[in-house]
């Protein structure tokens, strides 16, 4: 079900012939500037997939993938990508891409299943990125390092969008703050996941959230993982599990938690093991991807996906993800975004 927040009195500090600029500015920047601070070099991704080698996302497990049928190969299925969180690990290793150095591309995706809204589109375009590391460097204190970077990346992009656009006033803190989904867990125990990233990110502007996927101490996730990309079970800081989270900002105009990257350490065999077993999905052992990381094949490897729109919609303070994008939209939500001079293109 679609759902639109309303912001009070929204005027888009940029018209659109100035919007058209940012987002071009924005993306040609940032993805400069995250290539040569992770070391990352460009490369050219699928839209589709076959279907039935394991190599699709599949997000919290329940959403369709868009698919068809290819004529001229026996009507065999591909599946338009969620992500590409796997297909970079096996491009890793085809490449063979060396220890500290990794690829990045932009990624653009169907999600049929996404419920509508500001933040929410059925087009999906990000940069996935992925990263090869060692097994020394598959500790709490490596991921922190690349968030880090990542953060330093967003911090010069604000910086080069208020120098073009001098309305746009610097909103972010010069640090990210880190805390596990327990320890927010029990900071907010009276409150659900999207309340307490609501807090806290409301109190801290930029947050990144480390262990999401697996339950806790309550018996509850705090947001899906699929079990075959990210680890969100080894134990790690204070002994609480997962190498993998959330970076997420404090966004002024809609005033809610913002979340623009999903990332983290990848999986290792023991932990795809692990994580295959309390997800009852062992059968997936028998998949293409998941026999090349089991055979040792494919490199241990850090990555995730950071949202184009999300990112150009936020430093652009933005009210809907439709002023960045062109995509579809239920014909009520066009009448209200139009009352309150929210421009979809």
């Amino acid at each position: 079900m679609s759902y639109l927040f309303k912001p009070k009195n929204y005027n888009p500090v940029l018209n659109l012939q100035q919007t058209e600029l940012g987002i071009t500015k924005i993306k040609d920047f940032f993805q400069a500037n995250l290539s040569a601070e992770l070391r990352l070099r460009r490369v050219t991704a699928p839209l589709f997939v076959l279907r039935g080698t394991g190599i699709n996302d599949d997000l919290n497990g329940i959403e369709r993938a868009v698919n068809f049928p290819i004529m001229d190969m026996g009507d065999v299925r591909a599946e338009v990508v969620h992500s590409l969180a796997k297909w970079k690990r096996l491009t890793l290793g085809d490449y063979g891409i060396e220890n500290g150095y990794g690829i990045y591309t932009d990624m653009n995706a169907i999600r049929a299943d996404e419920e509508l809204g500001n933040i929410h589109s059925l087009y999906v375009d990000q940069w996935d990125w992925e990263r090869v590391m060692s097994a020394e460097e598959r500790n709490i204190e490596f991921l922190k390092m690349i968030v880090r970077r990542i953060y330093a990346t967003l911090l010069r992009t604000e910086y080069l969008v208020s120098e073009s656009f001098p309305d746009i006033k610097p909103c972010l803190p010069p640090e990210i703050t880190f805390i596990h989904a327990e320890e927010l867990r029990q900071l907010y125990p009276d409150k659900t996941p999207k309340e307490r990233e609501t807090a806290f990110a409301k109190k801290h502007k930029a947050i990144f959230i480390i262990g999401i996927g697996g339950a806790l101490g309550d018996g509850k996730k705090h947001d899906g993982r699929a079990p075959d990309y990210d680890d969100w079970s080894t134990i790690a800081e204070n002994g609480l599990p997962g190498l993998n989270g959330d970076i997420i900002l404090w966004n002024p105009v809609l005033e809610i938690a913002f979340e623009i990257s999903s990332m983290g350490i990848r999986v290792d065999k023991s932990a795809l093991l692990r994580q295959l077993e309390l997800e009852n999905k062992k059968e997936r052992l028998e998949m293409y991807f998941h026999k090349r990381l089991m055979e040792d094949t494919l490199p241990l490897s850090v990555g995730g996906g950071i949202g184009q729109s999300r990112l150009c919609m936020f430093f652009l303070r933005k009210a809907h993800i439709g002023e960045i994008q062109a995509s579809i939209w239920p014909d009520e939500m066009k009448e209200q975004c139009k009352a309150l001079n929210i421009n979809l293109i």
